[in-house]
């Protein structure tokens, strides 16, 4: 093979060799045909997709020798001058390193002169995005109108960066990634011309590899094509690209199913100890859910959009039967959201280690959307166990032993976790600005105990009850949210007393009178009263606004138990507090 870079060697000199970009490759043929250039372009995309070499292109077309033309000939003076880089009338300018403001004067010079020998001048100005902010200015008017036989392109691959009023003067074209079989039919074109015998498998793995990015997959293939040998394998490709192969997908999976931790780690050990490139790894692993994904879902159907090795159709198959399907699904949700959390991490292999068991020990987590209806101790020190997801006993470990039921019956007034609250009891007519629960019990006998709460062991103290000694009490025996904000006062007459509790704003009244934390009161209140009170929630005076103050946000959502153990149990972190 030759020794001259490939990219170089096969860079498309005509519009129809050009690889992708049917669109635009067909406007600019026509441009050039029918003699209409635009003052200026600009070419936005992705590294390596033909941005500057259809520049260039575009520049043999409207100065070849038998312009205008739909292709240059490649043959004349013209076409071959500008394909050496030695026209003096096409000038290319490389934006990182002539992106001042002195360098956009000089160039505003140079347009005021015409052509020297071609029929126009253009200028190619690459990562055009570099320029400084009064490079731009002193550009404005010269791209809005420049001399006759004058054309600008500008080449980026951040076009966010240029100012409005620069991409308003110029026909703006957004050049595409490739699809995968486009850069496979552009890769096997080289290996033919090269006379290299090469496995289809090879250069599909490259073309993945590459992303889109034609640039990118012909200096991936003249990197396996350097370790030489007869042809192209993927065995080499793997090798010299650090590529996982379909055995350490199949291991994994495998040990995923079993719920084996220690064997996932292994699978990982391998992964790190070959120098695999773990973005990579990422992206094959979430094309490997989504594969199982459509398998689980259209069986024999999902076939023909998975794109897998015919010999490996029936493993894929049989491995898809065996996850649940809701599994599968959040499996590949996992893979796509822990990708930048993996790869910006100060520890990568750690967070990719956290991840994968996460994968694995799913089915034993706690599911988000349950986290809702888990009844927590008041003082949150109690949490569910791994492998159970609730009440209902599902997500216990394979093969241990089911969770023993409760033998207590729930007293009145409470509720088993996950099932949904009885509506109380008329309550009787409220006070002036105030709120009431439902009827208590009678003051004869002492309250159930309710969810969450059981009878205090905490002594009771002697001598007269204030509010400022029940909130001492309550503290005792668990954490009520939103009491320790909470002012108010105990009033004994007339019977049955009132416990009324003054809140800061609409927001903190609606906290209170939640009914969990309403029966949790109650409970605590005749527990302490020695009789049942009457409870009345009101807000304070000017405190009716219905919004919390974001300290006051921060802290409730900080505190919430159940937000504690999802962030526990998923390695999550709380990026933005809103209220609703």
């Amino acid at each position: 093979m030759s020794t001259t870079s490939l990219t170089a060697k096969y860079r498309p000199q005509r519009f129809a060799d050009v690889a992708g970009q049917e669109a635009v490759k067909r406007i600019l043929s026509r441009a050039a045909a029918e003699d209409k250039i635009a003052p200026a372009y600009l070419f936005s995309g992705t590294r390596g997709v033909g941005k500057t070499t259809l520049a260039r292109i575009l520049a043999k077309a409207v100065n070849c020798e038998t312009a205008p033309t739909a292709e240059p000939c490649n043959v004349c003076s013209q076409c071959r001058q500008i394909t050496a880089g030695v026209s003096p009338d096409v000038i290319e300018i490389d934006a990182a390193t002539h992106g001042k403001v002195e360098d956009a004067r000089r160039l505003k010079e140079d347009v005021g002169y015409a052509p020297l020998n071609s029929r126009y001048k253009v200028f190619i100005i690459d990562e055009a995005h570099m320029l400084s902010t009064a490079a731009f200015n002193a550009l404005l008017k010269t791209l809005e109108e420049p001399p006759a036989r004058v054309t600008f392109i500008l080449a980026t691959t951040e076009a966010h960066k240029f100012p409005a009023t620069i991409i308003s003067r110029c026909q703006h074209y957004l050049f595409k990634r490739l699809a995968q079989p486009e850069l496979e039919a552009h890769l096997t074109g080289v290996l033919s011309r090269e006379n290299l015998v090469f496995e289809p498998s090879a250069v599909k793995l490259i073309a993945r590899r590459g992303a889109g990015s034609v640039r990118d997959s012909m200096s991936l293939l003249a990197q396996v094509l350097a370790l030489g040998g007869e042809g192209l394998t993927e065995a080499d490709a793997r090798n010299v690209l650090g590529l996982a192969g379909q055995d350490v997908f199949f291991g994994l999976i495998e040990a995923i199913h079993a719920q084996d931790g220690p064997a996932v780690v292994d699978v990982l050990r391998q992964v790190l100890d070959k120098g695999l490139d773990i973005g990579f790894f990422l992206r094959e692993l979430a094309g490997m859910w989504r594969n199982l994904f459509l398998l689980r879902q259209a069986g024999e159907k999902g076939l023909a959009v998975v794109d897998l090795p015919a010999e490996e159709t029936g493993l894929w198959l049989d491995w898809a039967g065996r996850f649940d399907a809701a599994h599968i699904h959040a499996c590949w949700q996992m893979t796509l959201e822990g990708q930048r959390r993996v790869l910006t991490s100060l520890e990568p292999a750690l967070s990719l280690e956290l991840m994968l068991l996460n994968l694995a020990y799913l089915p034993r987590l706690l599911p988000l959307q349950n986290l809702a209806s888990c009844a927590m101790p008041p003082g949150g020190g109690g949490s569910a166990p791994a492998g159970s997801s609730g009440p209902s006993g599902r997500g216990a470990p394979a093969g241990g032993p089911a969770p023993a039921p409760r033998q207590a019956a729930p007293a009145q007034g409470s509720r088993p976790v996950g099932q949904s609250q009885a509506a109380p009891a008329a309550p009787r007519a409220p006070r002036p600005g105030g709120w009431r629960p439902p009827e208590a019990a009678p003051a004869a006998s002492r309250p159930a105990p309710v969810q969450g709460h059981a009878p205090s062991s905490a002594p009771i103290p002697a001598g007269p009850r204030t509010f400022d000694g029940f909130k001492r009490f309550a503290s005792k025996n668990g954490e009520v949210m939103g009491l320790k904000a909470a002012r108010g006062v105990y009033a004994p007459d007339p019977e049955p007393g009132v416990l009324r509790f003054v809140c800061a704003n609409a927001f903190h009244v609606n906290q209170l009178r939640h009914p969990d934390k309403l029966r949790q009161l109650t409970a605590l209140a005749a527990e302490y009263f020695g009789r049942p009170v009457e409870i009345v929630v009101e807000a304070a005076e000017g405190g009716g606004g219905d919004r919390m103050s974001p300290d006051d946000l921060k802290r409730y959502i900080d505190e919430r138990p159940e937000v504690r153990q999802a962030m526990s149990a998923f390695d999550a972190e709380i990026i933005e507090r809103k209220p609703r």
